[in-house]
């Protein structure tokens, strides 16, 4: 089994990144995180709004741009919805409008920044202990095609020490590719 530090120790600019796991005394945890190359990427925070959002903001001056603001988890009842994008909203949205969660990540697209086309990761997971997640990913054809292809995983049963963790790329410091699918590292 590899172990979180691991596998993100093996990827030098992993971009964004969505973790549910089980920790080693049985608890629960999801985790987001963000990391960026360019000045305006790197120029964001996280904060938690008085409305208890999780959101991206500018650090700086630069303004509200959508594909680097965005709300990044969001509570609706019992789940929590989390990701890197403003698809983080619309999933929220369409449980509190009774979806369940599959239909709920369908019909996601990846960003719209080439050359890159950064893929759209969504994670919605039951807040409580031993709670199952499902994981979205809409990411860019690696053909031709210009489609999304859309993968949906879900995660049931976790034990402690386990966990599953999708990044937006993979590089190796020049060159970045869309990431693996998912990863089942150990979070301890």
């Amino acid at each position: 089994m590899v172990l979180l530090k691991d596998a993100l120790a093996d990827n030098s600019y992993p971009g964004r990144g969505v973790l549910w796991c089980t920790t080693g005394d049985g608890t629960t945890l999801g985790a987001y995180f963000l990391t960026g190359r360019s000045p305006a990427s790197q120029a964001r925070t996280l904060h938690l709004t008085a409305a208890g959002e999780l959101i991206v903001a500018p650090s700086d001056a630069r303004g509200h741009v959508h594909l680097r603001h965005y709300v990044a988890a969001r509570q609706i009842g019992t789940r929590l919805v989390f990701g890197n994008g403003e698809q983080v909203s619309t999933v929220a949205d369409r449980l509190a409008s009774g979806q369940d969660p599959l239909p709920a990540l369908d019909g996601l697209d990846y960003e719209p920044d080439p050359p890159i086309f950064t893929p759209r990761l969504t994670v919605i997971a039951d807040n409580h202990e031993g709670g199952e997640a499902w994981f979205g990913a809409a990411r860019r054809s690696t053909a031709d095609r210009t489609a999304t292809n859309r993968l949906t995983l879900h995660v049931s049963d976790l034990a402690p020490g386990e966990g599953v963790l999708m990044t937006t790329y993979r590089s190796d410091g020049q060159e970045i590719a869309t990431g693996d699918p998912f990863m089942e590292p150990a979070p301890s």
